[in-house]
């Protein structure tokens, strides 16, 4: 499946009948959105979601949501966008990836922790009738496409919400949100987010 003309066909139908959808955005960190932030406020009414338990130490967790937070505020956008964040549980993402920590980046643990963030995506987009969720984490050039994609529209399915395919480092959309990121002056955090990635070092 090509994500990027599945999130063309939604955008043009949507415009089509001039409705402007609501759209539950997973979100990382300030970086990683800010691409995403200027390409779909112009289709879409977005709430972001900070729901990032597997991100350590907690001085990390809040430093990315204090520039999340600064971007929004900061970013000129077709629609306002407002942030909604979840409580910071490490243990629950610690829980998870017992048996897996010498895995490699990108692999079983991550697939997991992807689930574990979508799913809290698909289940708030539900509880607050969001038309659709999605998550920026596939503008990464470290990030599996096809596996996020697949667990978004599992997870839409089991929760009747809609997935909005996407893989936003299509179109130069990872080269656009580094030229963003200068432009805003953002921090660019220099692993994924976890324990385990910052033992790697692995850019975002």
């Amino acid at each position: 499946m090509n994500y990027q003309e599945e999130l063309d066909k939604i955008i043009k139908k949507n415009q089509e009948n001039k409705f402007i959808p609501t759209l539950l955005l997973h979100s990382c960190c300030a970086p990683c959105s800010s691409y995403v932030l200027e390409y779909l406020s112009n289709y879409f009414k977005i709430s972001i979601l900070y729901y990032n338990p597997n991100i350590y130490p907690e001085e990390e967790y809040i430093k990315r949501r204090e520039e999340l937070e600064r971007l929004i505020k900061e970013m000129p956008l077709a629609n306002p966008v407002q942030l909604i964040e979840c409580n910071y549980d490490n243990d629950k993402f610690n829980e998870l990836a017992k048996g897996l920590e010498q895995e490699k980046e990108g692999g079983a643990r991550c697939h997991l922790c992807y689930r574990l963030r979508l799913e809290e995506a698909a289940k708030v987009a539900k509880k607050l009738d969001f038309d659709y969720f999605t998550t920026t984490l596939s503008i990464s050039p470290y990030k599996n496409a096809k596996v996020l994609n697949e667990i978004g529209s599992d997870l839409g399915k089991k929760y009747n919400v809609g997935y909005l395919y996407a893989d936003f480092k299509k179109r130069n959309g990872y080269k656009r949100s580094i030229e963003l990121s200068k432009i805003y002056n953002l921090y660019r955090q220099n692993y994924c987010g976890c324990i385990y990635s910052k033992r790697n070092d692995i850019e975002e």
